[in-house]
């Protein structure tokens, strides 16, 4: 008789990276994101999509801080990559020190709030936000970032969003934060649960990013 062989912890990044690979394609795709990939974004476009994605980091951050003493989200936590700080520094440069004007889209708040519900109870949930979030960040935001630069000429202190002045080494720090949500992943009470959440993250940034072109071509009627 065979013994049976315990069953291996899943990877969630394995898993949102191979349940997510459809709608990553078609955010790529999507309104603003597109443009910007295609190296077409405008600098309003741009503002009005770090408008609203700035309630989500915050969101993002302050649950994870809210966690940072519990085993489950410690080591995510301890990271403290801090994009909000940054995310408003590029607005105020972008804005010529307010942005107070450039609105909130509805999409732009059920992204926050999505966020912040996940934050509950023991906040397993927000390992696929913080996958969804850094990981882009660490990837193709450093080719956005090239991107931006080209077109719509932004300048390198309205760009600080993609900096990571703590770490010397953005390729060793992705390498680390993959494990790091994968570790948390191993500790979570359902893994699918986190890797349901992450279907639900791609289609709330596709949903902002046409909420967006929608905003800026109105705009311009």
């Amino acid at each position: 008789m065979t013994t049976p062989q315990p069953t291996a912890p899943i990877s969630v990044v394995t898993e949102l990276y191979r349940s997510t690979k459809t709608q990553h394609t078609e955010a790529e795709r999507s309104g603003i994101i597109n443009d910007m990939l295609r190296g077409e974004a405008s600098r309003e476009g741009y503002i009005l999509l770090q408008r609203n994605l700035l309630p989500a980091y915050q969101a993002l951050e302050a649950g994870l801080e809210a966690h940072r003493d519990t085993p489950l989200l410690a080591t995510l936590a301890a990271y403290r990559l801090d994009r909000a700080s940054a995310l408003k520094a590029d607005l105020e440069a972008l804005c010529g020190g307010d942005f107070a004007k450039v609105p909130v889209l509805a999409e732009g708040a059920a992204y926050a709030k999505r966020i912040e519900d996940a934050a509950k109870g023991d906040g397993e949930l927000l390992i696929a936000h913080a996958y969804t979030r850094y990981l882009g960040d660490l990837s193709g935001g450093q080719i956005l970032k090239k991107l931006l630069a080209r077109k719509p000429a932004l300048t390198p202190n309205e760009l600080t969003f993609y900096d990571f002045p703590a770490y010397a080494d953005l390729a060793a720090l992705k390498s680390d934060y993959r494990t790091a949500l994968d570790e948390a992943g191993k500790r979570a009470v359902n893994p699918q649960a986190i890797v349901d959440e992450g279907s639900v993250a791609f289609q709330l940034n596709t949903d902002i990013s046409w909420a967006v072109q929608a905003a800026i071509e109105n705009a311009k009627v």
